[in-house]
């Protein structure tokens, strides 16, 4: 009886990930839902000139004027057309609000942080480990957990806060 009881505290104590999870292209990924503000679907993007070519331009959500990238370009994925499932996902890093256009979003899951493991050195998928923080080993698939804070580096960061000013 012992045993079942110490297990039930164990799993308590275990660290659960909350994440929103999403797809490009044949991919699953995550991101942790404590960055993410909110999920839109598509809303017209103005371009801006001589931006890095992952950026998509700009939005204007109630007010507010936030940079637009493309995730599939930035993380190496080949450009799709968008359709009734595309949404952007508006997300916070480092204080700043940048919105990732992603083919669609699945839910959001809590998995235990002992699923996961640090990426492999090589590619994962035709993905650079550089923007990957982890890969969860689910029951039925994997789900590749994006590192937010390493996707924009610190001039691409400085770049698109100069985006939304002007």
């Amino acid at each position: 009886m012992e045993k079942g009881i110490n297990k039930k505290v164990n799993e308590q104590q275990e660290e659960l990930l909350q994440l929103v999870s999403f797809r490009l292209g044949n991919e699953e990924f995550g991101v942790n839902i404590l960055n993410v503000q909110e999920i839109n679907r598509m809303i017209q993007i103005t371009k801006v000139p001589n931006s890095p070519d992952f950026v998509e331009g700009v939005i204007n959500l109630r007010g507010r004027i936030i940079p637009v990238i493309s995730l599939r370009k930035r993380i190496g994925i080949p450009d799709k057309e968008q359709d009734k499932d595309t949404r952007i996902v508006v997300v916070e890093i480092s204080g700043q609000t940048i919105g990732f256009i992603v083919d669609s979003v699945n839910e959001v899951l809590r998995i235990p942080k002992s699923i996961t493991e640090p990426p492999p050195e090589i590619v994962v998928s035709g993905i650079s480990s550089e923007f990957i923080s982890a890969v969860g080993k689910l029951e039925d698939r994997l789900l590749i957990l994006i590192d937010l804070e390493k996707i924009i580096t610190l001039e691409e960061k400085k770049v698109l806060a100069e985006e939304t000013v002007s």
